[in-house]
């Protein structure tokens, strides 16, 4: 069981609870995404509280993560699109945690799930329509249909903007969770290696020299790609806003 790699996405309730047919037990899962919200929320009060015209390290920190998120939805979405910023920057250090802390051993990952990957993409297009017909009314239905396009052109063309846009949430979703998914169990394979060869004596020791350096730059890549993934979701995010914000651009 410690060697294989998929037991690590294993979810199991910590506290059971079930109303009837419903089950609303209380699972690890759970666990680690109130512990993202409680760190990430600790950490940003703490490091703003005291506000200094030097910042410490902390205020740097926090305030970098304001700026990124702050410059990456001006630049995709424009000055207006800045009244969604709390979602994105939420959404971005939501997942940025979550995918950090899965890099620890015996924690867990919530984005190697898809159903929370799928929640969070589902909650982006539910805004993203919502805003869009709020703002222009049937107007946003220009989104499938650019400026400028001929019109014997036209139905080619809102058939592939239509089926583009239904994919966005699948394509949001998997990103994240095969990106997240698939290198967590190849950490695990490699890993799962050295401890094999390092128990086959001198030349398994010897032999498990190669598994380790794979594990060692593995886990870099890993850390790269947490934060990564977390960058892609949040500039895709507002790219689809602004979408709903200048349908037909």
């Amino acid at each position: 069981m410690e060697l294989d790699p998929i037991h690590q996405f294993e979810i199991y309730p910590l506290i059971p609870l079930r109303i009837g047919s419903l089950d609303l037990s209380f699972t690890n899962s759970a666990l680690f995404m109130v512990l993202i919200v409680v760190l990430t929320s600790g950490f940003l009060i703490y490091a703003t509280t005291r506000r200094g015209l030097v910042p410490s390290r902390l205020q740097s920190v926090a305030e970098i993560s304001y700026e990124f998120i702050a410059s990456t939805l001006r630049t995709s979405a424009g000055h207006e699109g800045m009244k969604f910023f709390p979602f994105v920057f939420t959404t971005f250090m939501f997942i940025l945690i979550a995918n950090l802390l899965g890099m620890f051993p015996y924690f867990f990952t919530v984005t190697s799930h898809i159903i929370i990957t799928a929640t969070l993409s589902l909650a982006v297009m539910a805004i993203v329509v919502g805003y869009g017909f709020k703002k222009n009314g049937l107007g946003f239905f220009r989104l499938f249909l650019p400026h400028g396009i001929p019109m014997w052109l036209a139905p080619l063309i809102v058939f592939i903007e239509v089926l583009s846009f239904l994919s966005r949430p699948l394509s949001l979703s998997l990103r994240l969770f095969a990106n997240i998914l698939a290198g967590h169990i190849t950490l695990k394979v490699f890993a799962g290696f050295v401890v094999m060869l390092g128990t086959a004596g001198f030349l398994g020791f010897l032999g498990a020299a190669l598994p380790l350096a794979m594990t060692i730059g593995l886990t870099a890549l890993e850390f790269l790609v947490a934060f990564l993934q977390a960058y892609v979701f949040a500039i895709l995010t507002c790219l689809y806003l602004n979408d709903a914000i200048h349908p037909g651009h």
